[in-house]
């Protein structure tokens, strides 16, 4: 084996890629020149939708059976201080612009940011579908890690059309285009590419804890992962 890269798939608001969000961390730990993030796009600019009644109570049901599943906290608080709330459209378009931020001062800040913002969500109630909250908590997180942050200039870059938004327009549409090459719906989704091949991986490998997941790299990598 001369190159190894994984490519992981996902959107700031999909409750399975929160799920998934322990693998991710193991990838980043273990993998971090290796690993790159695609967000997809699922829930930002036609993929966003109005916070409605019904569709809070669809996306609470769901997330009960991911809690069920695997574990993650879907707090009370989330349900009724995020969902509830139907001022806020259900759209990932902040979240995945202050990634991109994030990656461009330091691409393995964007692993760390993401799962920041997940647990800001669906434990501490904070609604992630709004610009203001996004840059705020993104500029914590970054300050935390040694990055000071204008949190109102970056709430404004969330929003406004500028070059951030370009970039992660770019970073979108090249993972649509990797999701149509391989014929992929839904996320989140890891590819492993293994010098000029591409592999998927099982999506329950990403919800079942580290352990699940590098004994599917082993079986991949021929038994090369420690």
């Amino acid at each position: 084996m001369e190159s190894l890269t994984f490519q992981y798939i996902f959107d700031p608001l999909c409750g399975w890629c929160y799920a998934s969000s322990q693998a991710l961390a193991t990838l980043a730990e273990r993998w971090p020149g290796q690993l790159q993030m695609l967000p997809s796009g699922l829930f930002s600019g036609a993929g966003a939708r109005t916070m409605s009644a019904g569709w809070a109570a669809h996306a609470w049901s769901n997330d009960q059976r991911i809690e069920a599943a695997t574990g993650e906290v879907f707090s009370t608080a989330y349900r009724d201080k995020v969902l509830a709330d139907t001022a806020t459209a259900f759209d990932s378009t902040a979240l995945t612009r202050a990634l991109t931020a994030a990656r461009q001062i330091d691409a393995m800040l964007e692993p760390q940011l993401l799962r920041h913002l997940q647990l800001a969500r669906y434990v501490q109630g904070e609604n992630t579908a709004s610009a203001e909250v996004v840059a705020r908590l993104t500029a914590q997180a970054l300050a935390e890690a040694g990055h000071a942050t204008d949190s109102e200039e970056l709430a404004r870059q969330l929003t406004a059309g500028g070059e951030l938004a370009r970039q992660t327009d770019a970073r979108i549409q090249t993972t649509q285009a990797l999701l149509n090459r391989f014929g992929i719906q839904g996320v989140p989704q890891l590819l492993v590419r293994i010098d000029e091949r591409t592999h998927t991986l099982s999506s329950k490998a990403l919800y079942q804890g580290p352990g699940t997941l590098l004994d599917e790299l082993r079986g991949m990598l021929d038994g090369e992962v420690a």
